[in-house]
């Protein structure tokens, strides 16, 4: 089956990707995420994607669309309510890659995450799927997350300390230093 995976980064990426390929998906690696920010994480994220995909021979579709101002202006409105505006960003752009593309489905790399709304992402990829007439390759990545996340310290990845918007690393901060706003 011919799959474009969503990714986010490598270091969640990194599992997905073998399962998927052991498993005989003939896999394409989807790199948009209009959330990440500031730049310089962007850049380092897409970066070691990018590296680690040349190494191990898997080919990337890369978007590289720096998307901080139609980020902002998706979720200026809710900033509490924000993920499913950027779980709708993703995945809805990438079940339309994958239609237009000719895939047989879609999925993301963000399903290895125990810190993202599994529902909630999994009701978005459904809509988006539905709306493009592109089937959803639901797999639920997160016992492998530990073994991700080592096998990127192993290989010297480059890891983020948060999800990837403003909004999350600002909340980062504020639970380390219990900072009220």
């Amino acid at each position: 089956m011919n799959t474009l995976m969503h990714v986010c980064c490598a270091p969640c990426a990194n599992r997905p990707m073998e399962i998927l390929r052991t498993d005989g998906f003939d896999l394409t690696l989807y790199w948009y995420n209009p959330n990440i920010h500031p730049f310089t994480e962007y850049r380092a994220r897409r970066n070691c994607l990018l590296e680690y995909a040349n190494e191990v021979g898997v080919k990337v579709i890369n978007r590289d669309e720096y998307g901080l101002r139609p980020f902002v202006r998706e979720v200026a409105g809710d900033i509490e309510g924000r993920c499913v505006k950027c779980y709708e960003m993703r995945l809805f752009e990438t079940a339309r890659a994958a239609a237009e593309g000719g895939f047989d489905s879609f999925t993301s790399s963000l399903f290895i995450s125990p810190y993202q709304n599994h529902e909630l992402m999994r009701e978005v990829a459904e809509r988006a799927a539905s709306e493009y007439g592109v089937r959803f390759l639901y797999r639920d990545f997160r016992p492998w997350f530990r073994e991700g996340q080592t096998f990127a310290r192993e290989h010297g990845f480059y890891i983020q300390k948060y999800c990837g918007c403003v909004f999350s690393e600002q909340e980062r901060y504020q639970k380390k230093s219990k900072i009220i706003p």
